[in-house]
């Protein structure tokens, strides 16, 4: 079969992209390895930006964003056991987060996009590209029944992650890997309680980074900093709640809502920049391209971000023959990867306990919070990064 854009990858970026591309009269298809429940099921948190929140009202699939997520118009710094309020809105003009979770974007995503006549190609398994250096690349893939199929395009998207073919299928030699490893991961917990907070906590002390968040009004999500190869098994209900409330400690008596834990799990955290993401006829976009640790909330964020950016590129190729914004893809997603990339390692550096340190380096990291929570501008800029830069 021939398509304009064949999308490898049923994720953020290749749902966003393929329906953007649907709204401007372009076609695509998508192959995705997974089946559609295994993609709807994969327990994922989620902080949209202002601009995801937009982009999904303005494409048709922010519906029960707007009703079920839940808008945050600031974030809570704890430190050297008190409190610090960062007033997202007041400092960026009225912006804000939602926290709706990254498998309710993509179940939302995938509906509309069905809705709509899309074709996704679940359970895509042995995918390939080919001919990406020429005008007219293929991608290939086996069905479930074992028959093979080739899809002839005009360009290839690569939104399949870090795992996916896509960014491997680019020759090695034509790329620039930038990648940091960080010492430690994240123990996530899902638990049924009511919220312990209205916002976000961010909370920096000696035994660690803790992260309180929130699923809904009963389920809510926390994490706390600890080894990448930390054992599940090892952590009862009971050990959790006692780390969660030691780190967790103010002045006050502060104490989270506790519940009982339906899920734990270890996540991993680097950060890692591919340069460029383009190889001829194929793009990069979202963790096919980048990964940045949770910290500062961008991962989905820099894919809509991404899609948008190709969408554009695509959308003026065919409807003006222009291709400068295609040629400029690249440098100009890039530029706010590297932005969200410093923004997410500077959040993760000022809030963990990093192997080795000691207590003049943790004397550091309170006087630092100390000026991004009194100073405005400082404030500000922190703001300014987790609320979402523009988009060029």
């Amino acid at each position: 079969m021939r398509t304009q854009v064949a999308i490898i990858g049923a994720g953020p970026a290749g749902l966003l992209l393929s329906h953007i591309l649907h709204l401007n009269g372009i076609e695509s298809v998508i192959v995705e390895k997974q089946s559609r429940s295994s993609i709807e099921e994969i327990i994922k948190a989620g902080v949209l930006e202002q601009g995801t929140v937009d982009l999904l009202n303005e494409i048709g699939a922010g519906s029960r964003m707007m009703s079920e997520g839940l808008r945050h118009e600031g974030i809570v710094l704890r430190y050297d056991g008190r409190d610090a309020r960062i007033d997202l809105a007041a400092l960026t003009g009225g912006k804000a987060v939602k926290i709706y979770a990254q498998h309710d974007v993509i179940k939302d995503l995938v509906k509309v996009r069905l809705e709509t006549g899309g074709d996704i190609r679940f359970d895509a398994f042995d995918v390939s590209v080919h001919d990406i250096d020429s005008k007219a690349p293929k991608v290939r893939y086996r069905s479930a029944d074992g028959s093979i199929h080739e899809i002839d395009c005009d360009f290839v998207a690569g939104c399949d992650g870090t795992q996916g073919i896509s960014r491997p299928s680019i020759p090695k030699d034509t790329l620039n890997v930038y990648e940091r490893l960080y010492p430690f991961g994240w123990f996530g917990i899902l638990c049924e309680a009511p919220p312990s907070s209205d916002e976000l906590i961010y909370s920096m002390s000696k035994r660690g980074f803790v992260l309180v968040s929130t699923r809904s009004p009963q389920v809510q999500r926390m994490y706390f900093q600890c080894s990448p190869t930390e054992k599940v098994d090892e952590w009862s209900d009971d050990r959790i709640w006692a780390e969660f409330r030691a780190r967790l400690a103010t002045r006050d008596g502060w104490e989270p809502k506790e519940g009982k834990i339906f899920s734990k799990a270890v996540i991993g955290m680097r950060s890692l920049v591919v340069e460029p993401m383009r190889h001829g006829r194929m793009f990069l976009a979202g963790d096919s391209a980048h990964v940045v640790p949770p910290t500062g909330a961008k991962g989905l964020n820099l894919a809509a971000s991404d899609a948008q950016l190709l969408a554009r590129g695509l959308v003026a190729h065919y409807k003006k023959r222009d291709d400068e914004l295609l040629d400029r893809y690249s440098e100009t997603a890039l530029r706010r990867v590297w932005k969200a990339t410093r923004f997410s390692w500077w959040m993760t550096s000022m809030m963990h306990t990093f192997p080795g340190s000691d207590a003049f380096q943790h004397r550091l990291q309170v006087a630092e919070l100390d000026y991004v929570t009194s100073s405005q501008a400082a404030s500000t800029a922190l703001a300014e990064n987790y609320v979402g830069l523009p988009l060029e």
